[in-house]
């Protein structure tokens, strides 16, 4: 049987079970918040703990090692820290176990401080199994894993914390599947391995996959989407998702943008970052990951997504500046730079879903400007938004889920830069980057509430901090699930 070129999408995590009584001979962690000068277990003064969140140290013992972990303050982006660094002591102890000759541990247990409640079990399951996450193409054998975590809760609460780690468990494994999406080497992921790998990994009841190829894009004019995926040999997709409960309290549509691979196109990318294009479709990633946790979570709202997914690749028959592009229901936008061509496929399907669904409101992801790095840095969302109480409720949902958003200002006197002579609007205005991008995006909505989500920036890491571990991030996959409860 031949081997996959890279690993299987999606990624195992580590497992987090609840129980009411530790295991016999399994290792275990002591959680501690910072300053604590009583905790569960004798601190010898020369081991230079102080509970700092995220800090771990071990001690040796007949049984095995005990861990202490910090908590810091006790607050759930403590606790979602401590989980993963406390997951990544474990995998290296378990790898040179193995190293040495030992017996590596499958199962480590955690006892909990005396203040946890379930949602801070929640957050330390966030951490625990993002925290370990590892995803790399290799022919070596990867290192020894721990497979399991035993979180040690009081008798009576078993239910309240096992429900509510059972809810973090899927909100991670979205987050994972958004990382192994944008993690795929490029050379493997094209539009259609997109299209079908979300096929194949919507397995859960009441979620529906439809792929849209290039003639059925032709035959209705998605323009956009053509003229992006015109200069690769791999053609377009448009990737569409359908959650559809019955008696549904509202209908929302998500759009991400599903660049497979962005080269710039004729107006071609500096060498120096393009290796890290293949997580141009970050969006695209986070809805369908954001899709497969809601159909599991089952919440009674109507959710549709949609993902246009093409390759921006340099060819003779790739789109130019000058160019005027047709998109879905006629709006034509005239071309000044080919690497500003995610508001393009974009653009057909905000057009597409709107005219079709006709959705309560509608967000769409991407990792659309540069700008917005510039702007708000690696580590937080850019949020645009024209209706107040749904920037409230993505800047809520966001908060529940530990990723950071900051609203931008959808200014108005830029409203006519993005105006154009020749076509109905122009790609790429002057002024302020970010701001624009949205303003063109706002031209496809049609009056509906409507927000805009730019991660440019928090979509990809170059190190690790907190539950983040270098490569796509999986970032806003939590914040849209959040998000769509939030309508139940």
């Amino acid at each position: 049987m031949a081997r996959s070129p890279v690993p299987s999408v999606p990624t195992r995590l580590i497992d987090v079970e609840v129980a009411d009584r530790a295991r016999r001979g399994a290792p275990v962690a002591v959680l501690v918040t910072e300053g604590d000068d009583t905790p569960h277990v004798e601190v010898p003064a020369d081991l230079g703990f102080n509970g700092k969140a995220g800090e771990v140290r071990v001690l040796p013992g007949e049984d095995g090692p005990k861990w202490l972990v910090g908590i810091g303050s006790g607050d759930r982006r403590h606790y979602r820290e401590a989980g993963a660094a406390f997951v990544r002591a474990a995998h290296a102890y378990a790898d040179a176990e193995a190293d040495s000759g030992g017996r590596p541990p499958v199962l480590v247990q955690v006892r909990p401080a005396e203040q946890t409640g379930a949602g801070e079990y929640a957050a330390f399951t966030t951490g625990a199994m993002l925290g370990g996450y590892r995803y790399r193409v290799t022919g070596s054998d990867g290192p020894v894993r721990v497979r399991r975590v035993r979180l040690v809760v009081s008798e009576g609460s078993v239910d309240e914390c096992a429900a509510m780690v059972a809810r973090a468990g899927e909100l991670a494994r979205a987050t994972a599947l958004a990382r192994d999406l944008a993690n795929t080497p490029s050379n493997v992921k094209n539009p259609a391995w997109l299209a079908n790998t979300a096929q194949r990994v919507a397995d859960v009841p009441g979620l529906s996959v439809t792929v849209r190829d290039d003639e059925w894009l032709a035959e209705r004019r998605f323009g956009g989407i053509l003229a992006v995926g015109g200069g690769s040999a791999h053609p377009p997709r448009l990737i569409e998702l359908s959650y559809r409960p019955r008696g549904a309290a509202a209908h929302l549509l998500l759009v991400g943008k599903g660049i497979t691979f962005d080269t710039g196109g004729i107006s071609v990318k500096p060498a120096a970052g393009m290796h890290l294009m293949r997580t141009d479709m970050s969006g695209g990633g986070a809805v369908v990951a954001a899709m497969r946790a809601i159909a599991a979570l089952k919440p009674n709202v109507r959710v549709t997504g949609l993902v246009p997914a093409a390759e921006n690749a340099i060819s003779g028959s790739a789109y130019r500046p000058g160019d005027v592009v047709r998109h879905y229901g006629g709006r034509t936008t005239k071309i000044d730079n080919t690497d500003a061509e995610g508001r393009m496929a974009l653009a057909d399907a905000l057009a597409y879903g709107v005219e079709t669904f006709r959705p309560d409101v509608v967000v769409d992801v991407a990792t659309l400007t540069g700008a917005m790095k510039v702007a708000l840095g690696v580590r937080t969302g850019g949020l645009f938004a024209t209706d107040d109480e749904l920037a409230e409720r993505l800047l809520e949902a966001g908060a529940e889920v530990g990723e950071q958003w900051w609203r931008m200002p959808l200014s108005d006197e830029y409203v006519d830069a993005v105006r154009d002579g020749i076509a109905d609007i122009r790609q790429g205005p002057p002024g302020p980057g970010g701001i624009t991008a949205a303003l063109f995006l706002r031209e496809f909505t049609d009056g509906l509430p409507w927000a805009h989500l730019d991660i440019a920036g928090p979509a990809r890491a170059e190190s690790t901090y907190a539950e983040v571990v270098p490569g796509g991030t999986g970032f806003a996959a939590r914040t849209l699930v959040r998000f769509v409860e939030s309508y139940a």
